[in-house]
């Protein structure tokens, strides 16, 4: 395969299919590296066969049953997805940022059969697992020749194959259903939104226990018969090594990792020539890091979505990056967004409104339930944006999030955009706390950089910067300083929390 890979493109039947395919056609083409080892296709194929054999052989897998790891990032889970689909199985990464009885909720929501794990996290595993279900070392599904003679039944395009977990920041964690058929069609959005080339080379550095890290760029690309080098972890100075060294070209961030890369000694002068582009997700993208790469003449483009949506739903392509700075961009060619009211209508352009997303790459479902969030196939965000004249859609923060001041709507991340730039902010959040005259009124939550003069923070000269950016409305009534942010096991900042803090400091009225 050369060339761009047409978003339209059909027939490409299940994902072991395609892989076989790339196996077949490209044998000794470099398909993935992973601590110090590559794995051409022909060899990431037989991987393959040997972890469908020793599933269904060893433990008995069965097309339907779920399957879990516990793992940082490890070249056997991607064999192990194919494995599944080859199965009929479902493939069930899981955070293990989570505490032991967050998992094992998930674990027995689920319905697990089997969790494999790595060397770090064998104790959790076997305390997840509760004897319910098998747990083993990951190594040991390449570990001896596997089972001879297993007949593998076809298995439908439309078949669940990934049973994703949402961070489970609010209420329960949900588990969001992905089929074989859907994981291509994000696929497809993801050739699209990067222009991805079967010789492109992605660096792939973030947990694949989440969509973003498994499903933007790491799995369309061996589907794309690209070349994807994993890191079993996000450093800053591994992934500047990795630039310079190997010469990627495209990588996937979020804001943290980017602050983080950012914030090395070694940014200033590191080789990012080969780098075409970097895409950025997960949430808003501070204007400050995006202008740093585009300093550097790194396009920063964005991918807006969530586990629900694939997650590959709207993009910021790296062509319109420079030119967008901030936005959220435009739908995948096979996704239908709305942006709708309070009133269930679509908001006309340039109003604000809840983003729904519907598509091929959307979920089938959760797992075991039923929400609100999902209905006829259309995903409700929760996310507030609005459309410029062109179409292109900036995303202006949670519904939940908004604070409404006097009658007037304020999003935070605009305020928070600006923050972030200023001298002395590291990182920041603004919330709103209930007050008896407004209604609400927005508070910011800033952690200090190093060094940083903190009472010119916490003082005039910071609310006197904003005012030249931002309606005085907008401006927060007090700033708060802090040395971390409550984050969840995804590492967003969890702002019920901060809410929470804010309103307890708040003396009785």
């Amino acid at each position: 395969m050369s060339g761009a890979l047409r978003p339209g493109a059909a027939g490409l039947g299940t994902l072991p299919a395609l892989l076989y395919r790339h196996a077949s056609e490209t044998t000794r083409r470099p398909a993935l590296q992973y601590l110090g080892r590559t794995f051409s296709y022909g060899k990431l194929w037989r991987r393959v066969e040997r972890v469908s054999a020793h599933l269904a052989g060893t433990w008995g897998i069965q097309p339907g049953d779920r399957v879990g790891t516990l793992s940082l990032n490890h070249e056997l889970q991607l064999a192990m997805l194919f494995a599944c689909a080859r199965i009929g199985a479902m493939f069930v990464p899981m955070n293990f940022r989570l505490a032991v009885p967050e998992l094992r909720a998930i674990a027995e929501h689920a319905g697990l059969r089997a969790i494999f794990h790595d060397d770090s996290h064998a104790d959790m595993a076997s305390a997840v697992a509760s004897g319910k279900a098998a747990c083993a070392h990951i190594d040991r599904l390449i570990a001896q020749p596997a089972p001879f003679g297993l007949a593998f039944a076809p298995v439908p395009d439309d078949a669940p194959v990934l049973l994703a977990y949402t961070s489970g920041t609010t209420g329960k964690p949900k588990g969001a259903v992905h089929t074989q058929a859907g994981l291509l069609a994000n696929a497809r959005a993801s050739w699209w939104a990067h222009g991805m080339r079967a010789d492109d080379h992605i660096l792939s550095v973030l947990p694949m226990f989440h969509v973003g890290g498994l499903c933007i760029q790491t799995l369309p690309a061996l589907l794309a018969g690209a070349q994807v080098t994993l890191h079993d972890r996000f450093t800053p100075g591994g992934w500047l090594d990795a630039v310079a060294r190997q010469r990627p070209t495209l990588s996937l961030m979020v804001p943290a990792t980017l602050r983080a890369v950012l914030e090395h000694p070694d940014w200033a002068d590191a080789d990012l020539s080969s780098l075409r582009g970097v895409m950025a997700g997960s949430s808003t993208i501070p204007l400050a890091y995006i202008e740093a790469f585009h300093a550097r003449g790194v396009p920063l483009g964005q991918v807006y979505g969530a586990t629900e949506t694939g997650p590959v739903s709207v993009v910021l392509r790296l062509d319109q990056a420079m030119a967008r700075p901030g936005y959220a961009g435009w739908p995948q060619p096979e996704a239908e967004v709305r942006l709708v009211g309070a009133d269930g209508e679509e908001v006309p352009q340039g109003a604000v409104g809840e983003l729904w997303v519907r598509g091929a790459n959307v979920m089938q479902g959760y797992w075991a339930r039923q929400d609100a969030s999902f209905v006829d196939g259309w995903f409700h965000s929760g996310d507030l944006a609005h459309r410029d004249a062109d179409g292109c859609i900036e995303v202006v923060g949670r519904s939940k999030d908004m604070i409404i001041s006097g009658g007037e709507n304020i999003y935070p991340a605009e305020i928070e955009n600006v923050l972030v730039g200023m001298p002395g902010v590291q990182e920041c959040a603004v919330v709103g706390v209930p007050d008896p005259r407004w209604g609400e009124v927005p508070v910011a939550v800033i952690v200090p950089a190093p060094g940083a003069d903190r009472a010119a923070l916490e003082g005039v000269i910071l609310r006197e910067a904003l005012a030249e950016r931002v309606a005085r409305f907008k401006l927060p009534r007090e700033v708060v300083l802090l040395d971390d942010m409550p984050r969840s096991a995804l590492g967003k900042v969890l702002k019920p929390q901060l809410r929470a803090m804010l309103e307890a400091r708040q003396p009785a009225r």
